[in-house]
Formats: structure tokens, C-alpha cells, sequence
């Protein structure tokens, strides 16, 4: 990871749900007005109402070893240096792979498109190359949600949680969860009362992939899906035989005259 990652933090005690962070989002994205209750391909980030006055910016977390970018066939994903996983839809297969591989459930399908693409929260990466913030912390009235350095805001978390441990739940999420992300959360309750995924492994997800890969050599690979093809076609072949009964399946061997002529 870069010295110089981008990240955001967001600290739920400041949010107050006004919703400018999903309104900037779809203004710079271009995205349908709306905002829907929930992500979808035209909607990258939502303000979800927890209760007790309390509200969860849910967006793509941008993880350090993306799982979507290792999963991806064909490198439609890229995890950028200064942070964001990108989507290039020139190479896309449609396989939708990343959407299995997301440990948040985070990318998004067009469904109703002729031509689908994934979507997700980009954070902003055009505005980054421009040397500016994500829209989402420049629309923040309130500075819940804060860019900057990855490791700058880490300790900016940290501080936060010295300097007031009352207010606080005493853990920075995201700071290792999936191998650590590029959004970071501050809470005042545990993570799991707000519906936060805390049984998330603390590593890198496709470091445990590869980790097995490695112990199953490709001749084996191979040979399964062989054998495996092999009993498809074998007992497709004694459904059908079954289906036609047993006049019309002898009618087809050799010999037995076929069909009167």
C-alpha cells in the first residue's frame, strides 16, 4: 500500500443523516436523482437510520487486497495506488464474480440494462487525479465523513479514541477487517448494534485463496472437471434412455431395422 493511499473516515457520531453525501455522490457521478433506501447500480451511497439517532453511511469500502479485484478474470477491477478500486467496462464479461467475492456486498449489476455494467463508489477517483476530495466529505456538513491519507487518518481515529473513550466503541473498522480497507468508521455503540459484518476475517481475503490454490495442483484441476463432464453426459444419456422407454431407445441401435420403410 502507498504511503499516500486515500481514504475516508467516517465517524457515526458526527453524522446527523442529512443525506448531502449521496446527494453530492449522484451529482458528480451522474447518476439518476433518486436516492434509493439502499445501494443499487444508480445508487453508491446510502445514509441508513440505525436508531437512537444514529446513521451509517454504507458505500465500497475500497479494501487494501480487494477480493472483486482478485477475483475478476479479465482485470475489469484495479486497485489504484492512491486508493480507489476502479471498473473498466470496455473488458467486463459480465461474470459477476466480484459481486461473489465481496466480502461487504458492495458492486452492483444493471439488471435492466441491455448492455450491464457493475457499479459501485469509485471515491471519486477523476476528482483525485484532480488533486480534490471525494464529493461525499466536501459536502459534509458536519466533517462525519473526512478524506486524506489512509495512515494520516488512522492516526487521526486513534486520536479521537485517546482523547474521549466515552464516546466511543474502542475500535477503528476497517483498520483491519478484510486486511484493512480505505474507509474507515468510528462508532459509539459495537459495530455488530449497527449491523456492521464484524465476523469479517482480519486478513486479506484472496491471500486465503491463493494460500489454497497453491496446495492443488492444476493435473488434479483438470482431471475433475474431466471425470465430472464424464458422469454428466453418462447419466444425461440414461435420463433420456429412461424418458423414451424402452421400445424407442432399442428402435435406435444398430440393427434392429429403426423406423419402418
Amino acid at each position: 500500500m502507498s504511503p499516500r493511499t486515500k481514504a475516508l473516515l467516517i465517524d457515526i457520531t458526527r453524522c446527523i443523516g442529512c443525506g448531502a453525501c449521496s446527494e453530492a455522490c449522484k451529482t458528480v457521478n451522474e447518476l439518476p436523482p433518486e436516492v434509493e433506501p439502499r445501494l443499487t447500480a444508480d445508487t453508491w451511497t446510502v445514509v441508513l437510520d440505525r436508531g437512537n439517532e444514529r446513521f451509517v453511511r454504507d458505500l465500497c469500502r475500497h479494501c487494501v487486497t480487494p477480493s472483486c479485484v482478485s477475483v475478476c478474470p479479465v482485470g475489469a477491477l484495479v486497485k489504484r495506488d492512491d486508493g480507489p478500486v476502479v471498473y473498466n467496462k470496455d473488458i467486463c464479461l459480465g461474470c459477476r464474480y466480484c459481486m461473489i467475492g465481496c466480502p461487504f456486498r458492495i458492486p452492483k449489476f444493471e439488471w435492466h440494462s441491455a448492455t450491464p455494467r457493475i457499479r459501485k463508489c469509485i471515491l471519486c477517483a477523476p476528482r483525485l487525479q484532480q488533486g480534490l476530495p471525494t464529493a461525499c466529505s466536501e459536502a459534509c456538513p458536519t466533517e462525519a465523513t473526512v478524506f486524506g491519507d489512509r495512515d494520516t487518518l488512522v492516526a487521526v481515529a486513534s486520536a479521537r479514541l485517546a482523547a474521549d473513550p466515552d464516546s466511543y466503541y474502542p475500535h477503528i473498522y476497517g483498520l483491519t477487517e478484510a486486511g484493512g480497507t480505505s474507509v474507515l468508521f468510528l462508532s459509539p455503540v459495537r459495530f455488530e448494534d449497527l449491523d456492521f459484518d464484524t465476523t469479517v476475517a482480519s486478513f486479506p481475503l484472496p491471500d486465503l485463496t491463493w494460500r489454497l490454490l497453491l496446495h492443488v495442483p492444476n493435473v488434479v484441476l483438470l482431471g475433475a472437471g474431466f471425470l465430472g463432464a464424464s458422469y454428466w453426459l453418462y447419466r444425461r444419456r440414461e435420463e433420456v434412455a429412461a424418458a423414451e422407454g424402452p421400445d424407442e431407445s432399442r428402435s435406435r441401435e444398430p440393427g434392429t431395422g429403426g423406423e419402418d420403410g
